[in-house]
Order: structure tokens, then C-alpha cells, then sequence
């Protein structure tokens, strides 16, 4: 079978079972009708529906219903009726498919009236070629009416439902409201916390090399026309802390906007991350274009952050680094070879991942089933 054949064949699989699944459904609600008219109930059982149109047409989830009660209620009725309408059409094309599958090579056994009915035409079956001629072109005629009506009666009916419980221009802008102030709640979160963690590298590691280094200038100059000998001493242990202090005040730089990136620029900086990783990685970059620098420094820290975690946790021997631009959104995919389960619960660094990306008005997917592999996938708006 070839790859159209194959995609016909899936597609009308996948009709059936969500059109038929929409005949049973709407047997529950027309008989759960005083029940499902609560909105809060209504609502629950129109995302259900809507899940399974998005499912069929490969959309993204688009969350709960929260349409007015009005329009859950509108589409509870244009489903008791679409359901039913839709589910006969599938039961009459693909139920006498089936008849006809199961019956052929069982005609000999069927009682003499049933049997003088025949499969077509009201032609009698009296004999093997009887049977398997007109059994093979009705069995065929059905089969080819479903894999023709059930796709597209599908994708209609998943269509529709997409449509009728698809949120107003009112609801979309509160949706859109409450994720730009729960963004900008975890931005501030994330930004705190940075602030603090700057503040404890400097408190604890560069300032306190400082005081050392001021404390020993000091006994230095105390002791300058006493004891030279040791005043050299005092003065070499003061460059050395100087050293130290500067090393640590450049790492702490480093957390905040990279050199490299400034340097390089964000696929120089990449390429180094992915030549210095403990695994084996492959870069493929596309054209990026002009990048704003806070974009950069998320997508630096984003893929850095991955390819630590699949070292550390993911037992891979080799990742791929995907970046590229699409219009005014930058998409970067990290995938490894692992044995998957990756849980942003654990502390694995994914949600400073998504606190990052999320402060930007970005997305992260992530997928990691068990047994692998693990795509961490990141969108970020880069348009001016």
C-alpha cells in the first residue's frame, strides 16, 4: 500500500471512530438532557467534544470551553442532532461493508428467505459465484463510499464543533489578559529571584574577596618600612585574591547577559554550546535574521539548560540542536536520544526554562514519553 493509500486508509479509521463516538455521545445527552443543561456540566462535556474535534483536525488543545452558557447550550443541541444524522450515514456505509464481509463466505449457512434475497438487485444466491461476485461488488462499492464520505463528513462535523464553541473576540481578549498577567507574575517571580541570586554570588563569593584583599593591603601598609619580606608576601596573596574576585565577578556576568553572545552573536554562541557539550550534538541553524538581545539571551540559556539536563539525567549519547526563524517567531528544539520521562516537577531546570521563555510571551512543549526520546521545542516572538 502506498503512502496516499495508507493515509486514506487512517483518516477513515479515524472518522469512524469520531463519528461513531458521536452517535453514542449524542445518545447520552439526549437522554441526559435535564443534567447536561447545567452550565458548569454543559461546559465539561462540550470540552470533551471539542478535544475530539481538535484531536481529528491535529490542532493544538485549546483548554476548557468558556463560552457563555447560551452558546454551550446552542451546541448542545446542534450536536443531539449532527451526532445522529452523521453516525446513520457511517452505520449505513460502513455496517453493510461489514454485513457484507461476515456474509459472503457464509451465505450457505443463511436461512432459505434471507438467502433468496440476495446481496444485490434481488438476485438470488444459489451458488458460490453468485455469492462471491455480487458479495465482492457490494462489499467493494461500500467500502469505497466510506473511505469517500467519512473523511470529509468528519473533519465537518469536527469542524463545526471547533467553530460553534470557538471563544468571542470578549473571551479571547480576557484569555489573553489572564495569560499576559500570570507571564508577567512569573517574569517578576523569575526576575526576583535573579536579583537574589546575583546578590548572595556577590555577597558571599566577590565581596568577600574584596574585604580579604583590603584587609591585606592594609597589614601591608602597616608593615611596609617593618617587615618587607612579609609586606611581599601580604601584596602576592592580595593579586591572587584579585584574580579570584575578578574570575568570580566575570562567571556572575555570565548568568546575566553571556560575553559570547555579544562576542559571536546568538549562532556563534550556539555552536559553542553545542562543540563544549558532553555529548555528542548536532547544530542545524537556518537563517535568524536581526535577534533582539533579551531573545537571544533566552535562547541561549533555553538550549544550554537542555543539553546540561540530557547529560545529567537523560542517559543519551547524542542530541540535535534545531534552531530557526519562521517570520517573527524564533523556534528552537532540542531532542535526545534518552530514555525519556523528563518531569519539570523534578527539579530538572525545565521550569526555569519555561519562567524564562514565558516572561517573553513564549511557548514550551515538551515531550518525553517513557523509553524516549525527550524534544524540548521553545517559540519566541522576535519581531520588532
Amino acid at each position: 500500500m502506498n503512502h496516499h493509500g495508507a493515509g486514506r486508509l487512517s483518516a477513515t479509521w479515524r472518522g469512524l471512530g469520531y463519528l461513531l463516538g458521536g452517535l453514542g455521545a449524542a445518545a447520552v445527552a439526549l437522554f441526559t438532557l435535564p443534567v447536561l443543561v447545567v452550565p458548569t456540566r454543559a461546559r465539561a462535556w462540550a470540552s470533551w467534544h471539542r478535544r475530539r474535534a481538535e484531536r481529528l483536525l491535529l490542532l493544538p488543545c485549546s483548554g476548557p470551553v468558556r463560552a457563555g452558557p447560551w452558546r454551550v447550550l446552542g451546541w448542545l443541541g446542534a450536536c443531539v442532532v449532527s451526532g445522529p444524522v452523521c453516525g446513520l450515514v457511517v452505520v449505513m456505509c460502513a455496517g453493510n461493508a461489514l454485513t457484507t464481509a461476515v456474509t459472503v463466505p457464509l451465505w450457505w449457512a443463511l436461512p432459505a428467505g434471507t438467502r433468496a434475497g440476495g446481496f444485490a438487485a434481488g438476485v438470488p444466491l444459489t451458488g458460490w459465484g453468485t455469492a462471491l461476485t455480487l458479495g465482492t461488488a457490494q462489499f467493494a462499492c461500500f467500502a469505497a463510499l466510506t473511505c469517500w464520505l467519512v473523511p470529509p463528513l468528519a473533519r465537518l462535523h469536527a469542524r463545526g464543533c471547533v467553530a460553534l464553541l470557538a471563544p468571542s473576540a470578549a473571551e479571547r481578549l480576557t484569555r489573553r489578559v489572564e495569560t499576559l498577567t500570570e507571564t508577567r507574575a512569573g517574569a517578576m517571580d523569575a526576575h526576583g529571584a535573579e536579583l537574589r541570586r546575583i546578590e548572595r554570588d556577590l555577597h558571599d563569593g566577590t565581596q568577600a574577596r574584596l574585604v580579604a584583599i583590603a584587609i591585606r593591603l592594609g597589614v601591608a601598609r602597616e608593615l611596609l618600612d617593618e617587615d618587607p619580606r612579609r609586606v611581599a608576601g601580604l601584596l602576592e596573596d592580595a593579586h591572587a585574591c584579585t584574580e579570584e574576585a575578578m574570575a568570580e565577578l566575570r562567571a556572575v556576568i555570565r548568568t546575566i547577559y553571556p560575553p559570547i553572545l555579544a562576542d559571536r552573536g546568538l549562532p556563534g554562541a550556539l555552536a559553542a554550546l553545542a562543540s563544549g557539550s558532553a555529548l555528542d550534538t548536532t547544530l542545524d541553524l537556518g537563517d535568524l535574521g536581526a535577534v533582539p538581545a533579551a531573545v537571544e539571551t533566552v535562547a541561549y540559556f533555553a538550549v544550554a539548560e537542555a543539553l546540561t539536563n540530557a547529560a545529567k539525567h537523560s542517559r543519551a549519547t547524542r542530541t540535535t540542536v534545531r534552531v530557526a526563524r519562521d517570520g517573527d517567531r524564533l523556534s528552537l528544539e532540542v531532542t535526545d536520544d534518552g530514555v525519556g520521562g523528563a518531569d519539570e516537577s523534578r527539579g530538572t531546570g525545565i521550569a526555569g526554562i519555561r519562567h524564562r521563555v514565558r516572561a517573553l510571551d513564549g511557548t514550551v512543549r515538551l515531550h518525553s514519553p517513557g523509553g524516549g526520546p525527550t524534544t524540548l521545542g521553545v517559540s519566541l516572538p522576535c519581531g520588532s
